[in-house]
């Protein structure tokens, strides 16, 4: 099964310039991951968990730097969750307003 989170939206201190450090600014996550489904035993993961857990993280952790965010991220999803080739993209719309600035990992 593949599974898509899509444009999860939420304001969160992320940033290295000082504005950035103390006024909240709009993120947006895209995820993708995989996992294998087992109907027998009712197994999957429950992808509004792994969404929580996304936005709770990077909320808590105020990073710096976006590419700090998504290594935290793929590490806590891979340990906490069982899936196969995850991909998460985080998006900062506002940082700059000619265009729309995003890191994929």
């Amino acid at each position: 099964m593949k599974v898509y989170i899509e444009d999860l939206t939420f304001k969160a201190i992320i940033g290295l310039l000082p504005f950035e450090r103390v006024k909240k600014q709009t993120v947006i996550v895209n995820a993708s991951f995989e996992y294998r489904y087992n109907d027998k035993e009712k197994d999957f993961v429950d992808y509004s968990k792994v969404a929580e857990e996304i936005k709770k993280s990077i909320k808590k952790e105020k990073f710096e730097l976006i590419e700090e965010a998504l290594e935290t991220l793929h590490k806590k999803l891979y340990k906490k969750f069982p899936l196969k080739n995850l991909q998460i993209k985080i998006t900062k719309p506002d940082i700059l307003k000619e265009c729309r600035v995003s890191v994929e990992y």
